[in-house]
């Protein structure tokens, strides 16, 4: 008996399929994602529920390349690493970004994340609702963070209204390949000193 023209359906084999179109298109849609695997919709049900299903498969890609300190640092120290290695992950899927905003969170490895800055905030005294505020700006942060490193070189385009005020802060960065890191950088110091500790 003969292999199968099709390699066998499955949930990572969908998930993989689905990041393709994200990253080539900046979406996906069933149909598109059938053609792609050169099987029909209904195939892909025995597989997965829908697409809120195969957006939390692709968050599990992004961030099961989120790698975790060990967390009996200082927590701003915990903190910082957390967010640098979760924007590097997020920077290679830049496009990713807006899909996942229309679903909550159930990915194993975002779940694991939050738990680690929970943990870490909530051992350096901040509050409940301190935390999530500060996990929601992390996420805010980073996450902006992320699409700016995707971002052209140039990011700003010429214009006849921009003020000499902007124009000087244009030629500090721009044109410069490690202006979105440095930016991150600097922002990362005033959001965490902005934070400070209860």
């Amino acid at each position: 008996m003969g292999r199968p023209s099709v390699p066998i359906l499955s949930t990572d084999r969908i998930a993989r399929a689905a990041m393709d179109l994200v990253t080539a298109t900046g979406g996906f849609t069933i149909p598109d994602l059938a053609r792609k695997l050169k099987v029909s919709p209904s195939s892909l049900y025995n597989h997965v529920t829908g697409r809120e299903q195969i957006v939390e498969l692709l968050r599990e890609i992004a961030m099961s390349e989120v790698e975790l300190p060990e967390l009996d640092g200082p927590w701003a120290e915990v903190v910082a690493a957390i967010m640098r290695s979760y924007r590097r992950s997020y920077a290679r899927y830049p496009r990713l970004i807006p899909l996942m905003t229309a679903y909550p969170v159930s990915s194993p490895h975002a779940v694991e994340m939050y738990n680690a800055l929970a943990l870490t905030l909530t051992r350096a005294s901040f509050g409940p609702d301190e935390t999530l505020h500060i996990i929601t700006l992390i996420d805010n942060f980073v996450l902006g963070s992320a699409l700016d490193a995707a971002a052209p070189e140039t990011p700003w385009g010429s214009s006849p209204d921009v003020a000499p005020e902007f124009a000087a802060a244009l030629a500090t960065g721009d044109h410069r390949p490690g202006r979105a890191d440095e930016a991150f950088e600097f922002g990362l110091t005033v959001l965490l000193r902005g934070i400070g500790g209860p």
